[in-house]
């Protein structure tokens, strides 16, 4: 089992525990909106569906390989919920794990996005060792792409029209980066 352990503590925000109450309206901000929904597997959700939704977000857990868990992005300074992230543990045996993050656009181009990701690496290769982390991200999404190479991942493949998504075909970007790649750049 994955205990995430929140709160993680960065430069300037806080990865906490989703609360499933007080969180709604902040998290209802961004799920509802159809050009932050465009490239993740959700669609854009009404305030009851995210009330709905996000008491299986909270967990912050991971059981076993395949499943996920979620952390919010706040911003210390003021308070403010920015975001969320995910990370999904892949595969035991191969100490393999997946991370992701949906920012609300108001605060784009802060370098949010690529803090928490920082963050989420760190996790899992600080905390648990893990050997592989990795990201997908749609190839018309190059903001979500400069965040990756910014925190320190690289390009490992380009899947083209692997997938049928949201009715086209899409090209996914795979990012990575390993345990030693991680250390080395750490000092």
């Amino acid at each position: 089992m994955l205990h995430l352990n929140p709160p993680i503590h960065t430069e300037r925000l806080t990865l906490r525990q989703i609360d499933p109450i007080r969180d709604v309206d902040a998290i209802h901000a961004y799920a509802s909106r159809e050009d932050v929904c465009r490239y993740i597997p959700w669609t854009p959700k009404t305030r009851a569906e995210v009330a709905a939704w996000l008491p299986n977000r909270c967990a912050i857990a991971i059981n076993k390989p395949g499943t996920a868990a979620s952390l919010a992005i706040v911003v210390r300074e003021t308070g403010e919920l920015v975001g969320d992230t995910m990370f999904m543990w892949e595969s035991e045996e191969h100490q393999l794990c997946e991370i992701g993050y949906a920012l609300n656009p108001e605060h784009a181009g802060r370098g949010y996005a690529t803090e928490a990701a920082r963050a989420l690496l760190a996790l899992a290769f600080d905390t648990f060792d893990m050997h592989r982390v990795m990201a997908r991200v749609d190839e018309r999404n190059p903001a979500s792409a400069a965040v990756l190479r910014k925190a320190g991942m690289r390009l490992e493949a380009t899947l083209v029209e692997n997938e049928w998504f949201k009715g086209t075909w899409s090209t996914e970007l795979d990012f990575a980066i390993l345990q030693s790649e991680w250390r080395s750049r750490q000092g």
